[in-house]
């Protein structure tokens, strides 16, 4: 089976160079971070390429007024999360809404293992 290996992100989101060996990932969390890192990139973000990138402010937001929207924004979250590559199926998925805070945190299953995303909008 071949792994995949990602370029760690430190505590702010950002990717760590100069660690050597330490700055890659592999596997299950590679997976999650990717999840995570195609989460983080807002559509129209990358100027190579205006299409590429979450709608966050194009489809979601202003879409939270009741729990149907909300339901609307974790299927929306779950489809773009079964679009990464190795994911293979998500085995729980929780989310909140509060004081106009989303979050979410899913366990997905890859060909490497389990791993757990959280992300906060």
């Amino acid at each position: 089976m071949i792994t995949i290996k990602y370029r760690i992100l430190d505590q702010n989101g950002d990717y760590q160079f100069g660690h050597n060996t330490q700055d890659i990932t592999y596997g299950a969390y590679a997976v999650a971070q990717a999840i995570k890192t195609r989460l983080s990139l807002l559509k129209s973000e990358w100027w190579e390429n205006q299409e590429l990138g979450f709608p966050l402010f194009q489809n979601i937001i202003g879409k939270f007024t009741s729990q149907v929207s909300v339901d609307w924004v974790d299927s929306y979250i779950k489809s773009y999360i079964l679009d990464t590559p190795n994911t293979t199926s998500i085995k729980d998925f929780s989310s909140t809404f509060e004081n106009r805070t989303y979050n979410f945190q899913a366990t997905v299953t890859t060909p490497f293992g389990d791993a757990v995303v959280a992300k906060t909008f």
